[in-house]
């Protein structure tokens, strides 16, 4: 997608874009796509990302990339959130992806000990055989949420623990998915039924 947007700023499209990673930073910066942050503007126009994950609700898992935290703030700054996927990542009930879990690495171990009480699995993602850092140096833990029936309430109860900075749990973003079906393509908009 960042290509295909790069191609268009080269045919004369104007915008002032915010990468949710330095890895997507890095892409559209070689690619000449200017760059802004944050801290420089009130609210996105438009948030567009993929999804590790997507039920008929429009509610996703994120994060498999490690950038949940920056991809939830763009997405909660924006006017609007468009997601692109494949039919691939359609399922019926959230949970066949681990749902990522970012966490503070001081509080790490002891949230890993609650949520293995709880028996969610939880594994600390590792890169090259130690911890991954995320963009803002902060761990991943993964967890199994195939079991829970209420993701909302669990969503709640997670961002309460301390530590837990964010979760890949993203209920109520979506405005816009755009799903491809082999060929085809499907548009699902969260006013639709």
């Amino acid at each position: 997608m960042i290509r295909k947007l790069a191609e268009k700023v080269h045919n004369g499209l104007s915008i002032l874009a915010v990468a949710s990673s330095e890895k997507s930073a890095n892409l559209a910066q070689d690619l000449g796509i200017q760059l802004t942050t944050m801290a420089k503007v009130r609210k996105l126009d438009v948030y567009i990302d993929g999804a590790d994950e997507f039920d008929s609700k429009l509610q996703l898992i994120k994060g498999g990339g490690g950038a949940l935290l920056r991809e939830k703030i763009l997405a909660h700054n924006s006017k609007c959130n468009i997601i692109i996927a494949d039919s691939s990542k359609q399922v019926m009930r959230l949970g066949n992806f681990r749902l990522p879990i970012e966490t503070i690495p001081f509080a790490t171990e002891s949230i890993i000990a609650k949520l293995a009480e709880l028996k969610l699995g939880p594994v600390l993602r590792k890169e090259k055989g130690v911890a991954f850092l995320t963009d803002e140096q902060n761990y991943i833990v993964d967890i199994n949420i195939v079991e829970i029936d209420d993701i909302e309430a669990f969503n709640q109860f997670l961002i309460q623990i301390p530590g837990i900075v964010e979760t890949g749990l993203f209920i109520g973003y979506t405005d816009i998915l755009i799903v491809g079906k082999g060929d085809s393509t499907l548009i699902f908009k969260k006013d639709m039924k």
